[in-house]
C-alpha cells in the first residue's frame, strides 16, 4: 500500500492534506489526522478520494430540516457514486418559530459558524444543507466568504392539508385563520382543528415565503443543481436532487469551480429579477444585500425598483396568488419560470453545473401546458412584487411588497397612530380605546437591526381589534422592522435609517399625516423640514447596547437593511461594484 506522508506536502493541497492543524510539523500534522479518522474504519484508499464537506443543520427543534437525515444518505450515495469521500459535520441550525428574539438575530452567527467550519475542517467542496427561512442566506453568506467550491440543497417544501374540505398550508393560512380568530370569525376549537392542518409534514412554508424564496433565489443565482427549488421535503424527487447535488459537488471539486465564479454582478442581477417575479418575500432583498456584501458588491435599491417597473409577477402562489410549492414544482419548477423570464435574464451567468443559466433553460427542453407560471403577456400582477420607496421617512430607502398589497391603499393619506416599541404595541393594540380608524396609518419604531434587536417579522402589525371585529382586513402598516414572506397587506418595511439610530422615523408622533404613493415611489412625513430638524435636535437618541456576549457583538457591528442587516466586519473589504450593472 503507498504511503501518503510527505512531510514536505503544503497545507493548501487537497483531500485531507488541506488545511492541517499547526502542531509546527506538517508531516506530523497528517500523521497524526489520518491516525485519529482511521479511528473511524476509513482505508487510506478512502482517505486519498476528494473531500466532500456536508453542513448538517438537522435539530429537533427546526422541523423545517426534518428530513436532513434522508438528504445526508442521499447526498453521501451521490459523493461516493462520483469517487469523492463524505464527511457530514454539524453546524447552527435556525428555525424562524422557535429563535428569540428573531432567526435574523441569529443568521449571521450561523454565517460565521459555517464560513469558520469550512475553513477549519478539510474538504475540496461544500455541500450546504438549509432550508428554514435564515439557514439557506446564512449558509450562502459563509461560503461566499470561504470562498472554495460551493453548493446549495434546499430541504424543500411541506406537504398542503386539508381543513374542512379547504385546502391548507403554513403560513399564509396560518395568519388568515388567526386574523378569523382575532375577528371573532371563528372559536376556539376550529382554530385548534386548522392548527392541526396547516403543516402537514416536515418541510418549510409551503407558499411563496422566505424559504421558497431563498430556494428560488439560490437556484437562479446558479447555486443548485437545476430543478433544486421546489420539490417537496417528502418527495422522491428531492432525494434524487440530493445525490445529484453530492455527485455535482465532486465534480466542482474537480474543476475547481469555487463560489466566486457563479456569484457575479449577473447572478444577483437573474435571482433579482427571478424575485420579482415569483411575488418574493421582501426578506430576499435584505438576504441578497448581504450575500452581495460578501463578495464585494452593493445592492442598485433604484436600479432594482426599475427592473421591478419591466418584470410582472408570473407565479400564481400565496400570499400573491392562490396555489403552493407543491403545484410549482408539478408545473415544472423553475425552469419554467426562467423559460418565460429568458429574455429578461443574463444568459451567460455560470451556474454549479459549469454551465451557463442560458444553457440549462435549453437543455430543460420546452414547456407544458399548466396554470401556476403564467405568460409574460399574461401576469397575474404586472409589476414586480416589491417597490422601492424614498422619502424624507426614509431617506435611505423603505419597501413595500406591493403584489401581496390592497390597490386601494397605495395611494394613500392618513394619520398617524404611533407605537414607540414591540412592548407598546402589544400593551395598547388590542385595547378598545385605542384612537384608531380604517383610514389612520399605523406606525411601529424600533423594531430595526439594533432596535429590536435582530430587526424581527414584527413589521406585520395586527389589525387592531376594535378594526377586526368590524370588519377591517387592511390598512396601512409602516416600520423599520420587516415581514414573514407569507404575510399579506399595504405594509412599509425595512425604514432606514431605523429609528435607534436616529432615523426620521424616530421623530413621527400621533396625529401626523403621513403620504404613501407606491406610484411616486414615496413615504413622506408631512410636516416641514424645519420642524423635522428641530425635533431630531431635541430628541437625544441613545442607542442600545449590551455589556457581553453575542449581543454586544451585534449591536456594535451589525449594519442597516440596505446592506443587508450584515457584520460590517464580514462584509467584503472593499466593495467593487453595484448589482444590476447599469
Amino acid at each position: 500500500m503507498t504511503s501518503h506522508l510527505d512531510s514536505n506536502q503544503s497545507p493548501e493541497e487537497s483531500g485531507l492534506r488541506k488545511g492541517l492543524t499547526s502542531y509546527g510539523d506538517q508531516g506530523f500534522s497528517l500523521f497524526l489526522r489520518k491516525a485519529f479518522i482511521k479511528g473511524a474504519g476509513f482505508t487510506d484508499a478512502a482517505l486519498d478520494r476528494p473531500v466532500i464537506g456536508i453542513a448538517n443543520t438537522g435539530s429537533s427543534y427546526n422541523p423545517c430540516h426534518g428530513n436532513v437525515p434522508q438528504l445526508i444518505e442521499a447526498v453521501k450515495r451521490g459523493v461516493m457514486l462520483a469517487g469523492g469521500l463524505p464527511m457530514d459535520f454539524p453546524t447552527i441550525s435556525i428555525h424562524e418559530s422557535f429563535a428569540a428574539p428573531t432567526s435574523m438575530y441569529l443568521r449571521n452567527l450561523m454565517s460565521m459558524d459555517t464560513e469558520e467550519m469550512i475553513r477549519a475542517q478539510p474538504m475540496d467542496a461544500i455541500v450546504m444543507i438549509g432550508g428554514c427561512d435564515k439557514t439557506v442566506p446564512a449558509q450562502l453568506m459563509g461560503a461566499a466568504s470561504a470562498g472554495i467550491p460551493a453548493i446549495q440543497l434546499i430541504t424543500g417544501s411541506m406537504l398542503t392539508g386539508s381543513h374542512r374540505g379547504e385546502r391548507v398550508g403554513a403560513c399564509t393560512d396560518c395568519r388568515r385563520y388567526w386574523g378569523k380568530f382575532r375577528a371573532g370569525e371563528i372559536d376556539a376549537d376550529e382554530a385548534a382543528a386548522v392548527n392541526n392542518q396547516l403543516v402537514a409534514s416536515v418541510g418549510t412554508c409551503s407558499v411563496m415565503g422566505t424559504a421558497s424564496t431563498m430556494a428560488c433565489v439560490a437556484e437562479a443565482l446558479g447555486m443548485t443543481v437545476p430543478g433544486g427549488a421546489s420539490p417537496p421535503a417528502v418527495t422522491a424527487d428531492r432525494i434524487r436532487i440530493a445525490e445529484e447535488t453530492g455527485a455535482r459537488a465532486v465534480q466542482m471539486a474537480h474543476d475547481h469551480l469555487t463560489i466566486d465564479k457563479i456569484l457575479t454582478p449577473a447572478a444577483f442581477e437573474n435571482a433579482m429579477r427571478v424575485l420579482l417575479a415569483i411575488g418574493g418575500s421582501t426578506n430576499g432583498i435584505v438576504h441578497l444585500a448581504a450575500i452581495a456584501g460578501r463578495v464585494g458588491l452593493e445592492i442598485d435599491m433604484q436600479a432594482l425598483d426599475r427592473m421591478g417597473r419591466e418584470t410582472p409577477v408570473l407565479l400564481d402562489l400565496k400570499p400573491s396568488g392562490q396555489h403552493y410549492m407543491e403545484d410549482f414544482h408539478k408545473a415544472g419548477g423553475m425552469a419554467t419560470l426562467l423559460r418565460e423570464l429568458k429574455p429578461l435574464l443574463r444568459l451567460e451567468a455560470m451556474t454549479v453545473t459549469g454551465r451557463t443559466l442560458g444553457e440549462e433553460i435549453e437543455l430543460a427542453g420546452p414547456g407544458f401546458a399548466q396554470e401556476v407560471v403564467r405568460s409574460i403577456d399574461k401576469p397575474i400582477y404586472p409589476h414586480g412584487a416589491i417597490a422601492v420607496l424614498l422619502g424624507n421617512l426614509a431617506p435611505g430607502g423603505a419597501i413595500i411588497k406591493q403584489s401581496a398589497a390592497d390597490a386601494k391603499l397605495m395611494e394613500h393619506e392618513g394619520r398617524a397612530v404611533v407605537f414607540e416599541n414591540m412592548e407598546d404595541m402589544v400593551n395598547r393594540i388590542d385595547r378598545d380605546d385605542l384612537d384608531v380608524s380604517a383610514s389612520d396609518i399605523l406606525v411601529l419604531k424600533n423594531i430595526g437591526p439594533k432596535g429590536a434587536p435582530g430587526m424581527p417579522e414584527a413589521g406585520y402589525i395586527p389589525i387592531p381589534l376594535k378594526l377586526a371585529r368590524a370588519g377591517v382586513k387592511d390598512i396601512v402598516r409602516i416600520s423599520d422592522g420587516r415581514m414573514s414572506g407569507t404575510a399579506f397587506g399595504t405594509i412599509v418595511l425595512h425604514v432606514t435609517p431605523e429609528a435607534a439610530v436616529g432615523g426620521p422615523l424616530a421623530q413621527v408622533r400621533n396625529g401626523d399625516r403621513i403620504r404613501l404613493s407606491v406610484r411616486k415611489r414615496e413615504i413622506s412625513l408631512l410636516i416641514s423640514e424645519e420642524e423635522l430638524a428641530a425635533r431630531t435636535l431635541n430628541n437625544v437618541m441613545i442607542e442600545p447596547t449590551a455589556d457581553r456576549g453575542y449581543l454586544k457583538l451585534f449591536l456594535q457591528s451589525v449594519t442597516q437593511a440596505d446592506k443587508g442587516v450584515d457584520f460590517d466586519f464580514l462584509r467584503a473589504p472593499k466593495i467593487t461594484g453595484k448589482t444590476p450593472e447599469s
